[in-house]
C-alpha cells in the first residue's frame, strides 16, 4: 500500500489538489463555460472547460500557496507541466462529480448550508450572533451577491457529500494492516565495525595537481554570490493614509450616514425540539409528528423546566439536541421565515405551540432577548476615522499610481523626484539577490517580482530605476542599484587550505570505502564477529541515531541465514559494516499506534477508492481533452 503511494506521486499530488483547491463557489469559475470550444482545453458532460477558466485555477492555486508560505514559497516549483496538468485534472474532476450530482439529483438542505455559513471565521459579532452586514462586505469584495454564494456553496458540498460517500467505503483489512505493522515493530539486534577516514590518512598523497584538479571541477564551491545594494520607494496605503486628515465633521457625518453599520438588530435566543418530516410525506405520517409535537407541547405547558431533557430525549436536530436543543442568539435571516415569525412573536420564556417548517415541527421556547441597540459615536470615533482614512487612501492611491510609475520611468536614473513629488521616503537596502531572502521577511524588496526587474542589464549596467513593480495588492515599489557585485570566483591561493581539506577527505573516504567492501566480502564467506561494536537493537520505529544509509542497509538485507552481513558508506564518515544477529518481533505492541498505522492504510485504500471512482466517472462524462491543451503531453493526451 505505502509503495503504491510512493510510485504514483501525479496521482497523488492530483488529489492534494482536489482536496485542497479553493472553493470554485467562491471565485465563480464556473461562468467560464458559457465560452465556446474555440478556447477549450477539455469537454466534460457536454460542458467546455475553457483556457481562461485553466489559467484562472492555476492562479489562484499559486495564491494560494504564496498565502500559505510567504516569502518561502518558489512558484517555480509549482509553475511546472505536471503542476498544471493536475490543476486541470482538477477541474475536470469537478465537472465530472457535477454532472454526477445532477443526474442523482443530490441536494443540500438549508439547515446545513446555513451551519456551514454560520461556521465562516470573522462573521460572528462580540455578542456571539451572526454578521450579516460583514458577511455581504466580503462576498462583495470577491464580486458576489449571498444568492450566488449560497447557490455554488450548495453545489460545492453537494461533491464534497458524493465523494466523501465513496472514499467511506474503503476499509483496511485487519490482516493487511497487522502484517505492515508487524514489519514496523520487527527489531533487528545488529554490531558494527567502521572503517573510519582518518585512519587512512598517513596512506593518502595529496599533490598540487590534485588541489587544482578539484577547483577547477568544484568552482562554484568557492564563488562569492552576486549581491546588490539598492534604495528604494514604496507607495502604499500607509504611505498614502499618513498625508490624509480626517476632521470630527467628517466623521461625524459618516456616522450618521452609516448609523445602521454601528448598530445592532435584536437578537433571539431559542432552543427548540424538532419532530421531522419529510416534505413530500404523507398527511398520515404529517399527522403523526404534528401529534406528537402537540403532547410535547402540552407536557412544556406543566412544566417548563423539562425543556432540556425532552430536547435531548425526542429532537431530531443533531445540530441541538444534545445542547437540550440551545440554537444560540440569533438575528432575522438566519431562520427558515416560520420559525423566524415564531420565535420573534413570543416573549422571553414563552413555548410555542407547533410551528411548521420544511424540516418538520418545532416547538419553540425562547430563553433570551437582546434588544437593538447603536453604538455611540465616541466609543467609534477612531474606528471611524481610521475607516475614512483608508477610503481616501483607496481614492488617492488610484490617482498617485499613476504618477509613480510616470516619475520613476521620466527620471530614469533618480529616485528624489517621485520622492520629492509624493512626499516617499527613500530607503536603502543591501545584500539582496536573485532569490527572495526568508530573513527579510514579507519587505517589499524581497520580492521575486521586483527582485526580476532589478537584477537586469538595464538596472545593473545602465544604473536606471526598474519599472514601477507591484510586490503585493495596492502596493508598487521602484528601486535602482547603488552598488553591484557580480558572482566572482574566489582566486586558488585563497582557498588552497579548504582545497586540501576536501581532497584530503575525498581521498580518506575513498581508501575507508575500499578497504570496508573488502572485508564485507570476506565476512560474507566467513563468519567473524571480531572487532565489532556491542549490539544495537534497530527497528522501523526506533531509527533514533542511525544514518540514512546505514538505516536502509540493515533494514533491507536478507536475514534468511543469520548472521547477516552489510555495509553502507557514510561520505565523511568512512564505511560501516553491519553484522545482524537477531530478528524477532517485541513481546509488547504499542495499540495506540497500531490502529493510527490501520487508519493510515485504510486512508490510502480510500483514495484509491477515489481515484478509481473518478476515473469511472471521467469515462461515463465522456471526458475529452481538446486542442486547446497545448501544454498536455501527448502520452497524457492519448489517455
Amino acid at each position: 500500500m505505502f509503495e503504491f503511494i510512493r510510485t504514483h506521486q501525479r496521482l497523488m499530488q492530483f488529489l492534494l489538489l482536489l482536496f485542497i483547491f479553493p472553493s470554485f463557489a467562491f471565485f465563480g469559475l464556473e461562468g467560464y463555460s458559457r465560452l465556446t470550444d474555440d478556447n477549450g482545453v477539455a469537454k466534460v458532460a457536454g460542458q467546455t472547460i475553457t483556457k481562461e477558466e485553466w489559467d484562472a485555477a492555476h492562479r489562484q492555486q499559486l495564491d494560494r500557496m504564496r498565502q500559505v508560505y510567504g516569502n518561502q514559497f518558489d512558484a517555480k516549483l509549482f509553475d511546472t507541466a505536471e503542476t498544471r496538468r493536475a490543476i486541470l485534472d482538477n477541474l475536470i474532476a469537478q465537472r465530472a462529480l457535477g454532472a454526477e450530482v445532477v443526474a442523482n439529483k443530490l441536494v443540500v438542505p438549508d439547515q446545513v448550508l446555513q451551519q456551514s455559513i454560520l461556521q465562516i471565521p470573522g462573521l460572528t459579532k462580540p455578542d456571539g450572533s451572526f454578521d450579516n452586514e460583514q458577511y455581504r462586505v466580503l462576498l462583495a469584495a470577491q464580486g458576489l451577491t449571498p444568492k450566488s454564494y449560497e447557490a455554488g456553496l450548495r453545489r460545492e458540498m453537494a461533491l464534497q457529500q458524493l465523494n466523501a460517500a465513496i472514499q467511506t467505503t474503503a476499509f483496511a483489512p485487519r490482516t493487511v494492516s497487522d502484517k505492515l505493522s508487524d514489519l514496523n515493530d520487527q527489531e533487528r539486534t545488529v554490531q558494527m565495525l567502521n572503517f573510519k577516514p582518518d585512519a587512512y590518512a598517513a596512506q593518502v598523497k595529496v599533490t598540487d595537481e590534485m588541489l587544482q584538479a578539484y577547483y577547477d571541477k568544484n568552482g562554484r564551491r568557492f564563488e562569492t554570490p552576486e549581491t546588490a545594494s539598492i534604495e528604494y520607494v514604496v507607495l502604499d496605503a500607509a504611505a498614502v493614509a499618513a498625508q490624509s486628515a480626517v476632521t470630527d465633521d467628517d466623521v461625524k457625518s459618516y456616522y450618521e450616514q452609516n448609523k445602521k453599520q454601528y448598530s445592532t438588530d435584536e437578537q433571539r435566543r431559542a432552543s427548540h425540539i424538532l419532530i421531522a418530516v419529510k416534505k413530500d410525506a404523507s398527511a398520515a405520517d404529517k399527522a403523526a409528528a404534528k401529534t406528537k409535537a402537540d403532547g410535547l407541547v402540552a407536557q412544556l405547558r406543566k412544566n417548563p423546566a423539562d425543556f432540556a431533557r425532552l430536547a435531548k430525549a425526542n429532537s431530531q436536530d443533531p445540530g441541538s439536541a444534545e445542547n437540550g436543543g440551545d440554537l444560540g442568539f440569533f438575528g432575522h435571516g438566519a431562520m427558515v421565515k416560520s420559525f423566524e415569525d415564531a420565535a420573534f412573536s413570543l416573549k422571553q420564556g414563552e413555548i410555542s405551540d407547533p410551528v411548521e417548517s420544511d424540516f418538520g415541527y418545532h416547538v419553540i421556547e425562547v430563553t433570551g432577548i437582546k434588544p437593538a441597540a447603536v453604538k455611540p459615536l465616541e466609543a467609534v470615533k477612531d474606528e471611524i476615522a481610521g475607516e475614512i482614512k483608508k477610503q481616501i487612501a483607496a481614492k488617492k492611491y488610484s490617482e498617485l499610481a499613476d504618477q509613480f510609475g510616470n516619475l520613476v520611468y521620466e527620471n530614469g536614473d533618480s529616485l528624489k523626484a517621485v520622492s520629492d513629488k509624493l512626499k516617499l521616503k527613500i530607503q536603502t537596502a543591501s545584500g539582496l539577490m536573485r532569490v527572495p531572502n526568508p530573513a527579510a521577511g514579507a519587505a517589499p524588496y524581497n520580492n521575486a517580482k521586483f527582485l526580476a526587474a532589478l537584477f537586469t542589464d538595464d538596472v545593473i549596467k545602465g544604473k536606471h530605476n526598474t519599472e514601477a513593480v507591484q510586490p503585493a495588492p495596492n502596493t508598487l515599489i521602484a528601486g535602482r542599484i547603488t552598488e553591484y557585485k557580480p558572482v566572482a570566483k574566489r582566486p586558488f591561493d585563497e582557498v588552497k587550505a579548504d582545497v586540501q581539506k576536501s581532497v584530503l577527505l575525498q581521498e580518506e573516504q575513498a581508501l575507508a570505502t575500499k578497504a570496508g567492501k573488502a572485508r564485507l566480502a570476506e565476512l560474507q564467506g566467513k563468519d567473524d564477529g571480531a572487532g565489532f561494536s556491542d549490539a544495537k537493537v534497530v527497528s522501523r520505529v526506533k531509527a533514533e541515531g542511525w544514518t540514512e544509509e546505514a538505516f536502509n542497509a540493515v533494514m533491507k538485507v536478507d536475514t534468511a541465514k543469520l548472521p547477516a552481513y552489510t555495509g553502507a558508506e557514510t561520505p565523511g564518515l568512512g564505511y560501516q559494516i553491519y553484522r545482524v544477529t537477531k530478528v524477532e518481533q517485541p513481546k509488547a505492541v504499542d495499540a495506540a499506534r497500531r490502529k493510527t498505522e490501520q487508519d493510515q492504510i485504510a486512508n490510502a485504500l480510500s483514495q484509491q477508492e477515489a481515484l478509481a471512482y473518478l476515473g469511472y466517472l471521467r469515462e461515463k462524462a465522456k471526458t475529452k481533452l481538446l486542442k486547446g491543451a497545448a501544454s498536455v503531453s501527448a502520452d497524457d493526451a492519448a489517455k
